[in-house]
């Protein structure tokens, strides 16, 4: 795991993604981030939580499939899962890093435990978690 790691990410991407967050309560809402080539995440994927439960969820394929082709489409990759925690830290789960099989993305986790949303990210290579820095930076969604 590389310890100069870091996430850049729109203002708007992390706006629509703590509003997603925010709508989608009682349950856990997830998604993609797809950066451009600099490394910016730039587009955010919402994706249905097919499990509609408020402690874990799974993602549909043909939405998956379909962001993915979007992504290739406007030269974007793959860069990141997000999810969110309605009532739990922005801390990765025994069964997020159980599911974690990408050692290249971010995992990135939106919390609505406390008074404000707290947007954190992590590496998870091998069940070892990193957290990750997040930069934030201006610029409009494509």
């Amino acid at each position: 795991m590389s310890e100069n790691a870091m996430l850049c990410i729109t203002t708007t991407v992390i706006g629509r993604i703590t509003a997603q967050a925010e709508q989608g309560l009682p349950f856990e809402v997830c998604g993609y981030l797809a950066a451009d080539p600099r490394g910016r995440i730039i587009r955010d994927y919402p994706l249905t939580n097919t499990d509609k439960a408020a402690d874990h969820f799974s993602m549909d394929p043909a939405e998956q499939f379909a962001a993915v082709r979007d992504m290739r489409a406007r030269g974007l990759r793959l860069a990141a899962v997000y999810h969110s925690h309605p009532e739990t830290p922005a801390r990765p789960s025994g069964e997020d890093i159980r599911l974690a099989h990408d050692p290249d993305i971010s995992y990135v986790i939106i919390s609505l435990a406390g008074e404000k949303p707290v947007v954190r990210s992590f590496r998870i290579v091998r069940r070892r978690v990193a957290r990750e820095p997040i930069t934030i930076v201006g610029g409009e969604r494509p």
